[in-house]
Parts: C-alpha cells; sequence; structure tokens
C-alpha cells in the first residue's frame, strides 16, 4: 500500500517539481556555498521568475481547459508602453494610466477569445496573428523606448517589503487567489472539464464560449499586469520586453503539471515550474555558461517537458487517441455541478 502511494505520488507533476528543485537547492548549495543560497541571489531569482509567473497563472488555465496564447510576451509590452506613454506624453495620473493599460490588454484577450471561441479560429492562429499584431503597436508606442517615468509608478515594482521586492510579493497574492478560485470555485472548476471533455461539459450545460472567452480575457490582463510590473521595475517601457516568453512560459506550465491535450493542472505547478526554470538560469550564469546556450537548453527542456507528458499519458492509459475517443462521452450534468 505505501509502495502504491508512493508511485502515485511520484506520478503527480507538482510532487516530483518539488522534489526536484529542493535536489537542485541542496546540490547548488554545495557546488557554490557562497554564492547560491545566500538571501540575495535567491530573491534576485525569485524577482527575475516573478513576471513570468504572473503570466503563467493565465496559461496554466487556457491550457486545463486546452487551450493556449501565444501572444501573451506581445501583452506585456503594449502594456508597459502604453501605460508608461500616457504618463509622459500626456501626464495622465499614474492610476489612470494603469487602468487604461490594464483595461486595454483586456480587450485584446476578448478579441482573442471572441474569435476563437464564436467565429471558430484555431487558438494557434489567432494568438500567432495577435503577437504580431500587439508587438507591432508596442513598437510603434515605444519606439526605443520611453524612460523617466513618475517615481509614484516606479515605486510600484521597486518597493521592498522585508527586503524582497513587490513584484515577488504580487506574483505570490495572484498564485494564491487562482490557487484557491480554481480548487474551491464552480465556474473555474468548468476549465476542467472543457479541457477534458468539451463535447460533453457543452451537453451537460456548461456555457463553453463564455468561460473560453474569459480565459482568454484573464490571460490577457494578467499579461498586463506582469507588462505594468515590469516597466514600474525597470523605470523604462521597452517595446522589446517579453520576446519569446510565451516559450518559456509554455515550458513552465507543462512542467508543472498541464497537459497540451488540457484536463489537467494545478496553479501552483505554473509556480513551481517559472521557478524550475528560474534555478537552470540561475545556474547557467553561476556556472558561467555562454548566453548562447540558453536557447538551445531551452528547447531541450520543452521537448523533454512534452515526452514526459506524453509517457505519463502512455502509462495511465490515456494516450491522444484514447483520450480523443473518450471525448466523445457524455458526463451528466450532476458531474459537471459537483
Amino acid at each position: 500500500m505505501n509502495r502504491a502511494r508512493i508511485l502515485q505520488g511520484l506520478q503527480d507533476r507538482v510532487v516530483t517539481l518539488t522534489l526536484t528543485i529542493v535536489v537542485m537547492f541542496v546540490v547548488c548549495s554545495l557546488i557554490w556555498p557562497t554564492k547560491f543560497p545566500t538571501f540575495d541571489n535567491i530573491s534576485l531569482v525569485l524577482l527575475n521568475l516573478s513576471i513570468e509567473s504572473i503570466v503563467a497563472v493565465g496559461m496554466m488555465l487556457l491550457l486545463i481547459s486546452g487551450m493556449f496564447d501565444l501572444s501573451v510576451g506581445s501583452v506585456v509590452a503594449f502594456a508597459g508602453s502604453i501605460t508608461a506613454y500616457l504618463m509622459y506624453y500626456y501626464g495622465m495620473y499614474t492610476p489612470v494610466a494603469i487602468l487604461v493599460g490594464l483595461g486595454l490588454s483586456g480587450v485584446i484577450g476578448l478579441v482573442n477569445g471572441l474569435l476563437v471561441a464564436k467565429v471558430g479560429i484555431n487558438p494557434l492562429i489567432q494568438t500567432l496573428a495577435m503577437m504580431g499584431i500587439v508587438r507591432g503597436l508596442a513598437l510603434m508606442i515605444a519606439g526605443a523606448g520611453i524612460q523617466n517615468l513618475p517615481a509614484d509608478f516606479n515605486a510600484i515594482g521597486q518597493t521592498k517589503i522585508l527586503g524582497i521586492q513587490s513584484p515577488v510579493w504580487l506574483m505570490l497574492i495572484i498564485v494564491m487567489v487562482f490557487s484557491i478560485l480554481v480548487a474551491r470555485t464552480v465556474f473555474f472548476r468548468q476549465f476542467y472539464y472543457i479541457g477534458g471533455n468539451e463535447k460533453a461539459a457543452n451537453l451537460s450545460g456548461i456555457r463553453v464560449d463564455r468561460v473560453k472567452i474569459i480565459g482568454f480575457v484573464i490571460i490577457s490582463s494578467l499579461a498586463g499586469i506582469a507588462g505594468i510590473l515590469l516597466a514600474s521595475r525597470l523605470g523604462a517601457a521597452l517595446a522589446t520586453s517579453g520576446r519569446g516568453m510565451e516559450l518559456r512560459v509554455i515550458t513552465a506550465v507543462i512542467l508543472g503539471g498541464a497537459s497540451l491535450l488540457g484536463g489537467q493542472g494545478k496553479i501552483i505547478g505554473a509556480l513551481l515550474g517559472t521557478l524550475f526554470m528560474g534555478l537552470v538560469s540561475n545556474i547557467m550564469i553561476l556556472a558561467r555558461v555562454s548566453g548562447y546556450w540558453q536557447e538551445i537548453i531551452l528547447g531541450l527542456i520543452l521537448i523533454g517537458a512534452v515526452a514526459i507528458d506524453i509517457l505519463l499519458k502512455k502509462r495511465s492509459g490515456t494516450t491522444p487517441k484514447k483520450y480523443v475517443q473518450q471525448a466523445t462521452s457524455v458526463a451528466s450534468p450532476q458531474q459537471v455541478q459537483a
């Protein structure tokens, strides 16, 4: 019985990833005892991963429902750029400019959601196109960059609480809030039913299109928060912010337990995935690995994560083919509302 429970626990990606991170921490602490386990280094790792972790929360939610968004990196750049532009060129009050930036980020998600859910455009095509459109808008707005932003705006991302900068604390709050929402509320549990069996979810009374649209609005709004936080932390808005973020976030979320087939994943897994990626980057810096290798290693990690996901599906008897076949079955309304 104990052995069966251990094996079952090891199949949980959150458990295995947590154990992996602990082992990495211990080994690196032994290799670089004066550099790695220091407060300054760990707080820097958390600060660097905080922006992507916020976006990863939204990506986890979408992947649970069987979708994804490739435009998040561009939305990060756009939100920071438009907020900085309004403050710098029009003298708009900081709270108002932030609300406008967040609102426009949500609109981008709304457009994505409507075109995917109502028109039927494939999420890959739609969000890939939106990625280019929004990146172009960010370049038009910010140009080479917007600096000399108001002090009260910069304070949002540069204030330290207990020696740790505010983006880390906001990241933890967002992870905690969405973890509770996904685990405890009926609405957010619908993402699992849609990802596991969209046809059954629709026949059971779930308004699938509405949930999909809201999912895209959520991830774009979180990307907007991340972009504004990044601009505040840097004290400048850059149109190049967020380049390649979509790949890193998807990699982290898959590592954290999401499946490209949908229907599974935990919000805490998104944080663990970005933490793992952040530690890998930090280790490469401490080991003085050339920056040219980082993208190669990132690609290898993504391939490995997807391969692990497929192998675990096959081992549990849920191969992609069988998973699709299961989508033809119909769940009862009682199961959906449970």
